[in-house]
């Protein structure tokens, strides 16, 4: 009895100092670090595979993904202490493709060490950064025409590039889509999303974590707002979405499509 108690306190001790560790004082934590962060994209509980895999929404519609782009921009961490640190904004424009492994994992550097509990981006590019004309855009406006993430300098940026095809109870054969998000009209679409950590990320000199999070693109049309293909369908032009009333309830959908799957601190 005597040498399980001794174990159970030897392990209570052990994890005390594990929580102590993992949770100093962000006052005393000096120095930068590096951030990693993983955007890994799915389609319901499976892993997405462009091009073969037959994906199936609640509206009964069966998409073969050719395409799945997106801007993630404007990153702001939160500390445990509340305060926040927001990603130089030169720096803070990225695109995620599916078919460029390299492009899912953004590499984050000169972060104030800490421990943060939550991250904040964008999805788009802010209408405060597109008011600099094309000549304040930078490297990124070149890095988005040659991704085919622009339909032209006056149209703007395509936030999201979602494409395919599909079929349904009323298209029996595989017929195209395309669904892009942006500004249109008068509604510019851009929108936040802010995600939790289920544990915090440790920044250090000497440690760089990695948040891993899940995008789940079947949310673009299939989540709180459900847009179906077929009623799309323009015939030989196939489905395509790029305004008109179902891109300000598909832009709300992109709230819900990302989750924090976990963090690595090592």
């Amino acid at each position: 009895m005597k040498f399980q108690l001794k174990n159970i306190a030897i392990a209570m001790v052990a994890a005390l100092a594990f929580t102590s560790c993992s949770n100093d004082d962000d006052n005393k934590i000096t120095g930068e670090g590096s951030l990693n962060v993983e955007f890994d994209n799915v389609f319901g509980s499976a892993d997405l595979i462009l091009g073969t895999q037959t994906n199936t929404t609640s509206q009964s519609e069966n998409l073969k993904i050719s395409e799945v782009k997106y801007i993630i921009s404007n990153i702001v961490l939160t500390k445990s202490d509340g305060t926040t640190f927001t990603y130089p904004k030169s720096e803070s424009y990225f695109i995620v493709d599916e078919a460029t492994a390299a492009s899912h994992v953004l590499n984050l550097s000169n972060i104030p060490a800490g421990n943060y509990t939550k991250i904040k981006f964008g999805i788009g590019v802010d209408q405060e950064q597109f008011n600099l004309g094309a000549t304040g855009q930078g490297d990124f406006l070149a890095s988005a025409q040659d991704a085919g993430m622009m339909w032209s300098w006056s149209a703007g940026y395509k936030f999201v590039a979602f494409e395919g095809t599909f079929t349904s109870g009323t298209v029996a054969t595989d017929t195209s889509f395309m669904v892009h998000t942006g500004q249109a009209g008068t509604s510019y679409n851009y929108t936040d999303v802010t995600l939790d950590l289920p544990e915090n990320a440790l920044i250090r000199t000497n440690i760089t974590p990695q948040i891993h999070i899940m995008a789940d693109v079947k949310h673009i049309i299939d989540g709180t707002n459900k847009v179906k293909l077929s009623d799309n369908n323009m015939g030989g032009m196939g489905a395509m979405i790029m305004g008109g009333a179902n891109l300000p309830l598909i832009t709300a959908n992109l709230s819900n499509m990302f989750e924090v799957e976990h963090v690595h601190n090592d």
